[in-house]
């Protein structure tokens, strides 16, 4: 029962994760969050990915854990894709769900540096 409660925590955890990460930019207070969610997850997928493999995530890697201790098998190497396939009910091309996940994570990123470096560099206009 507890690793189903585990499980269910790391779902959890993943979705707001990804949530702050692709809107947490739209709101002044959370900014400054979002920026460094943006910057944790890009050490995570970036920097751990120069040992585990690019875009090596250790949240999804202890669930996966979790999920194979529960009996699940042929997890993908994605949460993203895990998650897509299972609320849409499909098998999701990798590939595509791993683009989509690099182009929308490379536009958060830009948008969290113009937020939170660029823009308060500029002086205000009167």
């Amino acid at each position: 029962m507890w690793l189903n409660l585990l499980d269910y925590f790391l779902t959890v955890l993943h979705l707001l994760i990804i949530g702050l990460n692709l809107l947490g930019w739209i709101w002044p207070t959370t900014r400054r969050l979002h920026l460094w969610c943006v910057l944790m997850t890009a050490a995570s997928w970036l920097g751990l990915g120069i040992w585990f493999g690019i875009g090596y995530c250790p949240l999804t890697d202890w669930q996966w854990q979790v999920k194979s201790k529960l009996g699940e098998t042929d997890l993908p190497n994605s949460f993203i894709k895990y998650w897509i396939d299972r609320m849409a009910g499909i098998d999701a091309d990798p590939v595509t769900i791993d683009v989509a996940t690099a182009i929308s994570f490379a536009l958060v990123f830009l948008i969290a540096i113009y937020h939170n470096i660029l823009k308060k560099r500029k002086p205000k206009s009167s």
